[in-house]
């Protein structure tokens, strides 16, 4: 299983970044999957989720409006679109995929991709 996640880098405060996710080794239409970041000295903190489907979508408050999670189950990718970043975005961000239910907690997901920094600039 290999969950390859791309797209972060440096962007001034208001700019946006989208991060992708290609998922392989998995039947990826049969997880729910997320998206969490984590700072070090942190623990990893919860950004977003999308079903199965991609209908149904979750988002941590500190995102909702400015993040826009989807999944195309063609191409085996979750998507995380960013808009209006803060610095306190700035973050290692992580896609997932789920094993059991629970879609806000990271203890729910059993695989992990590497992570992509995401870096905002003040």
């Amino acid at each position: 299983v290999q969950l390859q996640a791309s797209g972060g880098g440096l962007v001034q405060a208001g700019g946006s970044l989208r991060l992708s996710c290609v998922v392989s080794g998995l039947p990826f239409r049969n997880y729910v999957m997320g998206w969490f970041r984590q700072v070090p000295g942190k623990e990893r903190e919860f950004v977003a989720a999308v079903s199965r489907s991609g209908v149904v979508t979750y988002y941590a408050d500190s995102v909702r409006g400015r993040f826009a999670v989807s999944r195309d189950n063609v191409k085996n990718t979750v998507f995380l679109q960013m808009n209006s970043l803060t610095p306190e975005d700035t973050a290692v961000y992580y896609c997932a995929a789920a094993t059991t239910s629970g879609a806000r907690s990271a203890s729910s997901y059993g695989y992990w991709g590497q992570g992509t920094l995401v870096t905002v600039s003040s």
